[in-house]
This record gives structure tokens, sequence and C-alpha cells, in this order.
């Protein structure tokens, strides 16, 4: 048995627009395929270039896609009502440069794809995410970290435009 102790670098970027817009500024700029479709045409892939195809079909201008999304807001409202602030979480990321990562650490695979929390509070609208190079620092990878910081890269330049228009 074995226990690591792993630092999180947290970037968070607050905006000013609303809840809505905000996330309609992350949906324009990210894929979101019927994920069903999607699974099932990447299990029938036989050849790297195949998998590459399915998965440059599925990406967003971010080169980033949604897997799944978690209505954190619609679980606080049966408790708070109305007054319940909206918060919603959103996996994401892109299949291709996962494994790229968990070629080199194959503890990658715990953290990719990565997670994008949107929450409202009293200051504006918050976009977060937990920087993946920080992730996988601790395990050493010059390879892996060099990967990781491109994603971090391409997910933060995401949440910056999100946070600073209106979608596309």
């Amino acid at each position: 048995m074995a226990i690591s102790h792993i630092s999180v670098e947290r970037f968070s970027v607050t905006s000013s627009k609303a809840f809505q817009e905000v996330v309609a500024g992350i949906e324009a700029r990210i894929g979101r395929p019927e994920i069903r479709k999607f699974v099932a045409d990447v299990a029938a892939s036989q050849t790297e270039s195949e998998l590459e195809k399915v998965v440059h079909e599925a990406v967003g201008p971010s080169d980033l896609m949604e897997f799944i999304r978690f209505d954190i807001g619609d679980i606080l409202r049966k408790e708070l009502g109305e007054r319940a602030p909206r918060s919603l979480r959103l996996v994401a990321g892109n299949p291709l440069i996962m494994k790229q990562m968990v070629k080199f650490v194959p503890d990658a695979g715990s953290y990719a794809p990565v997670t994008i929390l949107i929450d409202e509070r009293s200051d504006g609208v918050h976009l977060s995410y937990d920087r993946m190079a920080s992730l996988l620092a601790p395990y050493g990878s010059a390879e892996a970290i060099e990967v990781a910081r491109a994603l971090d890269s391409k997910v933060e330049t995401l949440l910056r435009a999100a946070a600073a228009s209106s979608a596309p």
C-alpha cells in the first residue's frame, strides 16, 4: 500500500457575465458529441488514425469535448429552492491528449478527463480548474508534464474566453 501527497494548483477566473451566458460560452467552444455514439465509434475504430478521426470530429474549437455534466445546482435546489446558486461540473478533455500523458504516467488516467467547475458566488460566476501539470508533477515525467502544460493552456484559454465574452 502506498499513499502519495499531491499538491494541486487551482486556476480560477471570475466573470461578471450571467451564469447561462458563461455556460453558453463554454458550450460554443467545446465539442458535445452524443456520448454513446462517440464511445461506440471509439470502440469500432481499428487503427490509431481511425481513432484520431473519431476524436477530431468530437472536439470543438478548443480541441476539447464534454464527456458528462453534473448539475450540482439542481441538487442544491432540492433543499434551498430557487435561492440556491447555480453550479455545474463539466468533465471534459481530449482522449488523444489523455493517451499521451498515460503513456508516460499511468496514474494520469486518474485525472483525465478533467473537471471544470462553473458556479455562482456573490462576486460573480467562477470558472475553476485543477491544473494537470500540478497533478502530474510528483511523478517526475518531463514528457507527461509537457503534455499536461499544453492541456492546461487549452483549458485556461477556454475558461478565460467564456468568462470574458459572449458565445461566438
